[in-house]
């Protein structure tokens, strides 16, 4: 078996799924996966430049600028002037994002508890072996496959 070329095809519908069973279980918006991960860049180090986002999250500023009018529309974005340049603008997530969010995670945290608890012994404690690995992994990917150990 192909370890990479699997772990990547799972990657996306587990995402998709844990998205879609927490909405389900907690009758939550359908936020699209984008507007998650910029809620999840402001909520941990907001407010930032749309730049900085777009750094943050790997994707191009229109990209950003696109995500943050619908998010605008959906009053989960403010924008505000940035301190020292008032013709800069700094994005920070709502009172109603953060909401939202958190209950985001505890849905997707319990709906996950429950399907892990549902697994055989042996199989969760293959999962909480790799978990250190998988953590490992995305620290790796973030820091470039190619940096030295």
């Amino acid at each position: 078996m192909d370890a990479a070329a699997e772990l990547g095809r799972l990657l996306g519908p587990l995402r998709r799924a844990v998205l879609r069973a927490a909405r389900t279980a907690a009758d939550l918006p359908d936020l699209p996966e984008a507007q998650i991960e910029l809620l999840r860049v402001l909520v941990a180090e907001g407010p930032l430049g749309p730049r900085t986002v777009a750094a943050r999250l790997h994707v191009a500023p229109s990209t950003v600028s696109n995500l943050v009018k619908a998010m605008l529309a959906a009053d989960l974005v403010e924008r505000v002037p940035a301190p020292d340049d008032l013709r800069t603008v700094r994005l920070s997530a709502s009172a109603k994002a953060r909401d939202l969010l958190n209950r985001y995670d505890r849905t997707s945290s319990a709906t996950l508890a429950r399907t892990i608890a549902e697994l055989p012994a042996e199989e969760r404690a293959v999962l909480e072996t790799a978990l250190p690995v998988l953590a490992r992994l995305v620290e790796k990917l973030e820091r470039g496959a190619s940096s030295p150990d």
